[in-house]
């Protein structure tokens, strides 16, 4: 599958759960905004970034890439968010259909990549995992 279609996967997966929230859900004509959609919570408007994890073989856990992408005919250039592009990401798991949901000063204050650990074998979780389902930020 292309990364465009699991973006697309990951957009409406989220935009199904937050319409079964109650939430109204908005989508930005084009591809060109650092958001991907808007959710009307109780009145109050959130621009959100959404992202399909994958599963990485050796780290044993899956993984989302903070960066933004952008790709023309000859070349792919990353670049980092910022806080204003956008209020929170929301990382989507499919396989498990599964959702974290990262205010973006958490988002972006990770690397390059945000590992989703759903393995109960830990020591200790991960610091992403206090965003597992965390649907209740947007509603406070």
């Amino acid at each position: 599958m292309l990364t465009k279609q699991k973006g697309v996967i990951a957009e409406q997966a989220v935009a199904l759960a937050a319409l079964n929230r109650g939430y109204g859900v908005s989508t930005p004509i084009g591809d060109y905004l650092p958001y991907d959609l808007i959710l009307d919570v109780d009145g109050n408007l959130f621009k959100l970034q959404v992202k399909s994890a994958w599963w990485d073989e050796k780290k044993g856990n899956y993984v989302v890439d903070n960066r933004r992408t952008r790709t023309n005919r000859r070349e792919m250039r990353r670049a980092n968010y910022t806080e204003q592009n956008f209020d929170y990401a929301v990382l989507y798991i499919p396989v498990l259909h599964v959702f974290y949901i990262m205010p973006s000063a958490d988002f972006n204050s990770f690397g390059s990549e945000i590992h989703l650990v759903e393995s109960t074998k830990r020591q200790r979780a991960p610091r992403s995992a206090t965003f597992r389902e965390a649907w209740y930020l947007l509603e406070n």
